[in-house]
């Protein structure tokens, strides 16, 4: 019976180890963009499938663009890997914020943004490694023969050859053989260029969503942008409420399919924005708005294949979007609300109580088993509520997949469009033994444990294509500054959740809260970014220009503001020789004048004067002053002689004061 016991609990063990782990990458990579007949192969299927948007990549699948298609995937941080037509390309590797890639046909577009100190993507080719430490733009280009086109347009990376490694820098392109390497200048840019760089400039900037989601959703805040709006309610506080790619009737995890990836059942949706509110978060009916996806607080985001409740009987399959204190049952630990089943015997587990949005009109969804299965969408009426009726089943349903339940979508391709034969014989994991995920730069990836050398490059003058040299794109530093410029413009973030704003209007009495929507934002398909960073920048350099003139009258000193104040006619221009001689100040603010030597001498004579007067009664006498008053108006018709004004000496003024002592001891 132990043995038994045993065995059982082994096979447990191994089938439930497998959607554990995978569980744990699943929110790393996805398709962000599906344009033409792209294709993927995974692990948990041999052959090559249609690819659809929002599909969750992980370690081992490969992805085939055929002639006329291209394809994004976005990574957690944000880097965007892109790819042309007549490009495959493998992932070897899924290590939190660092991958490794393996581009053996075709052109790859990276936009690195390395936000972590240990992030790094390695991108192998038959004859090269580059790997990238730092935030840098960069393309690679792969012949059928091997060869390789390295080229940086922002930043710096490390390109390694069978020759050794070397370092190339922004403005630069490396051509990698087995025998050589060529380093030349860039020339002009080509259409796939341009393609990347409309498409980094349309979604490079965080969106207007990013206010109101925890920092780790950040990158996705353009899906929520572009295609619905943020509400206020009393409970939840700020509320997303899809406007685009819904009808009546709609309700959320109806528009797409469960598809069997990585040993779990996982929601794949046909909706462009259907990534984040069905990965992350809860939804809830609110009467003034319908349905709206409540954001996940910050510290608590977990990716989950999709947060539903089920009831699964012999007949049928149905599920219910949960709110956010409903309990999710899941292969793992997905924050708060949630019960990790992994090592518990679910047939002991009751559901405390149905779940709230179970009693919402149209919220649960009901199909066959068969088309739960196929992926065929036929909606199954019952007579009762299954929730109301049958028991709720703990975790995902007990259904064995099907060839048709692996397919993201069920669509025929082309011949013409599947992928060549040289792709079909890529094996992921051979290629994974072969190249080496190597986090140290000084380390070899063609030679495990081993140092790496200076690669030997030729310095070409000229550009590879055209004639034309290009100048390099600015820095990440500049960016960065640039940045920052427009943050500080940009309203503090609003704390989702159960958070209410402190400025928000009262709920109506009806206890429905009020549509307090956000400010409309003009959506246009292409650089709208841009232009509200032009806007940004525009108003930027306005209030720097104001604030320079605020500066400049504080740096003027008092006296000069008193100047400049005194209206024209009462300035007085002060002559040069008067900085040396006595003023006299007057009084109602007149402007000084300077008091020349004559003057002084006659006020002193005037005095001593009035003082013999006061002292003997006798008459004033006509003072120097006067004899020069009648000198200053002279007749015109004769000619005036300048006459020098000399300081009278110590004697004269001594023989002065005796004179006038003699005269008062007459007096008495």
């Amino acid at each position: 019976m132990k043995i038994r016991e045993m065995i059982k609990a082994l096979i447990l063990v191994f089938l439930v180890l497998p959607s554990y782990a995978g569980a744990a990458n699943f929110g790393e990579l996805r398709l962000s963009l599906v344009d033409g007949d792209v294709q993927i192969k995974t692990e948990d299927n041999s052959e090559w499938v249609p690819a659809i948007i929002n599909m969750p990549l992980r370690e081992g699948d490969s992805i085939w663009v055929p002639e006329g298609a291209r394809t994004e995937i976005q990574t957690r941080n944000g880097t965007a890997v892109r790819l042309d037509e007549k490009s495959s390309l493998d992932i070897l590797t899924v290590d939190n914020d660092s991958l490794q890639f393996y581009l053996g046909l075709g052109q790859a577009y990276l936009n690195f943004r390395g936000q972590k100190s240990n992030s790094l993507i390695q991108l192998d080719t038959p004859v090269s490694s580059v790997r990238v430490y730092d935030p840098a733009k960069f393309a690679v280009a792969v012949s059928e023969s091997g060869d390789t086109d390295i080229s940086v347009f922002r930043g710096k990376v490390y390109a390694e050859g069978r020759s050794g490694n070397t370092q190339v820098s922004a403005g630069k392109m490396l051509y990698v053989t087995d025998d050589y390497a060529d380093l030349s200048p860039l020339g002009r840019p080509d259409a796939w260029e341009e393609w990347n760089i409309e498409r980094d400039r349309t979604f490079g900037e965080r969106g207007y969503s990013s206010r109101y989601l925890p920092d780790e959703l950040e990158v996705y805040s353009g899906d929520l942008d572009n295609n619905g709006r943020w509400v206020y309610t009393g409970q939840y506080g700020y509320v997303w409420t899809p406007t685009v790619h819904i009808s009546n009737g709609w309700s959320p995890y109806r528009n797409g399919r469960w598809v069997w990836i990585g040993g779990d059942y996982v929601w794949i949706a046909y909706e462009p924005w259907g990534w984040v509110p069905y990965h992350y978060g809860r939804w809830s009916f609110i009467a003034s708005f319908g349905w709206c996806w409540v954001p996940p607080d910050r510290g608590d985001v977990y990716w989950g294949p999709g947060y539903v409740g089920w009831v699964s009987t012999p007949t049928y399959v149905a599920w219910v979007p949960l709110a956010p204190e409903d309990v999710y049952y899941g292969y793992g630990h997905y924050g708060r609300h949630s019960v990790n089943i992994v090592n518990v015997n679910i047939n002991n587990i009751k559901a405390k109580n149905v779940y709230k949005n179970a009693h919402v009109n149209n919220g649960v969804t009901v199909v066959l088993r068969d088309t739960f299965l196929k992926g065929k969408r036929e909606d199954f009426k019952v007579r009762d509520n299954p929730f109301m009726k049958e028991r709720v089943s703990i975790g995902r349903p007990g259904i064995e997949p099907e060839r048709a339940t692996r397919m993201p979508v069920i669509r025929d391709i082309p011949r013409a469009k599947e992928p060549p034969r040289i792709v079909r014989d890529f094996k992921v994991r051979e290629l994974k033994e072969k190249r080496r995920f190597v986090r140290e730069p000084e380390r070899s990836v063609f030679t495990p444990g081993a140092s790496t050398r200076t690669m030997p490059v030729r310095d070409i003058k000229k550009p590879k294509t055209g004639d034309t040299i290009r100048t390099p794109e600015p820095g990440e530093k500049a960016d960065k500054q640039r940045m920052q410029k427009l943050e500080t413009r940009q309203p503090d973030k609003t704390l989702p959740g159960k958070w209410k704003d402190p400025q928000a209007p009262a709920e109506k009495k009806t206890g429905q809260p009020e549509d307090i929507t956000t400010p409309p934002v003009i959506k246009k398909k292409f650089g709208q970014p841009e232009q509200l960073v032009i806007e940004h920048e525009r108003q930027l350099r306005q209030d720097e220009g104001k604030a320079d003139e605020k500066q400049k009258e504080m740096k003027v000193p008092a006296k000069q503001k008193e100047k400049l104040k005194t209206p024209p006619e009462e300035r007085v221009v002060q002559p040069k020789e008067s900085k040396n001689q006595p003023v006299i100040k007057k009084k109602d603010r007149q402007p000084e004048q300077p008091v020349t030597e004559p003057e002084k001498q006659s006020r002193k004579d005037q005095e001593n004067a009035s003082q013999d007067y006061k002292r003997t009664g006798a008459p004033l006498t006509k003072g120097p002053s006067e004899k020069q008053d009648s000198a200053v108006a002279p007749d015109p018709g004769k000619k005036q002689e300048k006459k020098k004004l000399t300081k009278p000496s110590k004697t004269q003024e001594e023989e002065g004061g005796q004179d006038h002592k003699v005269q008062e001891r007459q007096i008495r």
